[in-house]
């Protein structure tokens, strides 16, 4: 039998009651002491929760995207943790919108952020149409610029995106090669035929700038200098372009009367050269042929269904961006500015540029009697004293206290008053034609439009509204509003479809492995703001832009960030 005194129990209790006491820090030096520290981050940033539409045309699914570095890695029910996460949900998580047609070559390297296409929810620009930031050589001067208050100058189209990556920008960049700048590098401002050795010569130039990392030739058929290429010479061009997995990109040559025919000559062009063939800002831009959009389509399902691969872009509004001077007819440009300042001085060229401009001349696309002769659908988009203002207003006002005053002779004093130069919006096609285009699943969308700001210096001028409002435009007023459009198909028509067109299999989609070029928005909300009348007005909706996995746009607010790259 145990014996235990009064004094044994009373110190067992004693004892009993400091370990009582001492429990609970016993207890959490244990568990500090088994417990393993918190696993680092697996990845960079994690967006939860949102509504993916991932680019191929497939229906929307809830899910995660993880972002490692500049990658997606994974897509779906995602475990690990994110060093920062975003609540996406509500919003659509998509692939960064591609356009299929910028003119941001110079003012992207003014301003990097490229303010008024990532608060659209771009985050690569295709740029070239004619023109391209390359090759400058032989009868071409080179460019002289600025940047960051630096003398920048290349010659060759692999130069300029050698300063694209050093000097940084906010989205990804990818060029096509300008029919109309190789053609200038050996034939200057002449409008003569070339020889064959000048023609050796711009092969020669269009195969450097493949090698450079070209997607393709680009070219505007409708004026000089690339009207006065044949197709047979296309064809020879192409074939070059085709060598090194290029695309025919084409501006037709009359978007008007001879619109069939100009489809046709550019899908005979893909025919014979093998190539894959993309029209430019395909429409209908004379109302003596609106309404027959389905004539066009039926044009280019032909030609698919025999093997040629061609489509088309557009930007989702009825008026187009030019210049006044196009008014006048090819021969008035030739030798450059300055020799057409001369014509318009001269009364005999003149009275022959009336003629031509009133009767027109077969093959040109005439934007005068395109639009009926109707100033009023003429609107001064260029930084002007007139600009915001149709042309039928400015001619009242520079005629105003003469009587009969001829309206033509009233254009030519104000273009030359102009320097021969004035941007200018014109009411051309119709939104009937422009819908059923846009339905047509080879047809994408491209803004045609600039990287401007609603402030500093790319704040100039009286732009195009698409330079500031053309994929929420889409989303907004196409899909949300008008029904015109499910949700999925206008994202594929905006992210893979054209990096397919443009082989770059690496970009597109929301899926891992590809690079993370996201658009975050909010669909209920997503809208365009920028005007006719005021431009100037950033887009709704877009809530986060991600390029190369950093964020650019947080929040409806630009980051500063230029992770874009070159894409050669």
């Amino acid at each position: 039998m145990l014996n235990i005194t009064y004094e044994h129990l009373a110190n067992i209790m004693r004892h009993l009651r400091t370990l009582l006491w001492l429990l609970p820090t016993i207890l959490f030096v244990t568990v500090c002491a088994t417990t393993p520290a918190q696993p680092p981050a697996e990845f960079d940033l994690v967006l939860r929760g949102g509504k993916v539409v991932d680019g191929t045309g497939n229906p929307w699914f809830h899910g995660d995207v993880a972002i490692l570095r500049d990658k997606i890695v994974a897509v779906g029910k995602v475990t690990g943790k994110g060093k920062r996460e975003i609540d996406a949900k509500g919003l659509i998580v998509a692939p960064g919108f591609i356009d299929a047609h910028s003119h941001s070559d110079f003012t992207l390297l003014e301003d990097g952020n490229l303010q008024s296409k990532i608060r659209q929810g771009v985050t690569t620009e295709v740029l070239g149409e004619s023109t391209s930031p390359g090759p400058y050589q032989d009868k071409l001067t080179p460019p002289k610029m600025l940047i960051a208050g630096k003398p920048a100058r290349w010659t060759t189209l692999g130069g300029y995106f050698d300063i694209v990556d050093k000097s940084g920008v906010s989205a990804n960049v990818v060029s096509y090669v300008g029919l109309g700048t190789v053609w200038r590098c050996v034939m200057g401002d002449s409008h003569a035929r070339p020889t064959p050795a000048q023609f050796g010569r711009i092969k020669e130039l269009v195969e450097e700038a493949m090698k450079n990392g070209a997607k393709g030739m680009s070219c505007m058929l409708a004026a000089p200098p690339d009207s006065l290429a044949t197709k047979d010479e296309l064809v020879e061009l192409c074939k070059v372009v085709a060598k090194h997995g290029g695309i025919f990109v084409s501006h037709i040559r009359n978007e008007g009367t001879e619109v069939f025919a100009a489809i046709r000559e550019v899908i005979e062009i893909g025919r014979l050269a093998n190539i894959v063939v993309e029209i430019l800002h395909i429409k209908i831009a004379d109302q003596q042929y609106w309404g027959r959009m389905n004539e066009v389509v039926r044009l280019i399902d032909d030609a698919r269904k025999s093997d040629v691969n061609v489509g088309a872009n557009l930007y989702p509004y009825t008026r187009g961006n030019n210049n006044l001077a196009t008014i006048l007819p090819p021969w008035a440009h030739e030798g450059g500015t300055a020799k057409m300042l001369e014509r318009l001085k001269d009364p005999a060229d003149r009275s022959t540029m009336k003629t031509d401009i009133t009767k027109g001349i077969p093959g040109w696309y005439n934007h005068y009697t395109a639009i009926g002769g109707d100033w009023s659908r003429m609107l001064i988009s260029a930084n002007h004293a007139y600009k915001g203002l149709t042309m039928d207003r400015v001619l009242a006002e520079r005629t105003k206290g003469k009587k009969n005053a001829d309206l033509i002779e009233a254009f030519f004093d104000f273009l030359f008053d102009s320097g021969g130069s004035v941007g200018t919006v014109y009411d051309h096609h119709t939104e009937k034609d422009m819908n059923l285009a846009m339905t047509q699943p080879w047809c994408t969308i491209g803004s045609d439009g600039f990287g401007l700001s609603i402030e500093g210096p790319l704040r100039r001028g009286h732009p195009h509204p698409r330079s500031f409002g053309t994929f929420p435009r889409v989303l907004g007023v196409y899909v949300r509003q008008k029904g015109l459009l499910k949700l999925e198909d206008a994202v594929r028509k905006m992210t893979s479809q054209n990096a397919a067109k443009l082989g770059i299999f690496d970009r597109g989609l929301v899926r891992a492995g590809q690079y993370a070029d996201i658009a975050i928005l909010d669909a209920d909300k997503v809208i365009d703001r920028a005007t006719y009348i005021e431009p100037f007005q950033y887009s709704e909706g877009i809530e986060y832009v991600i390029v190369n996995g950093q964020i650019v746009l947080d929040q409806g607010k630009h980051t500063g960030a230029k992770p874009g790259r070159a894409l050669r």
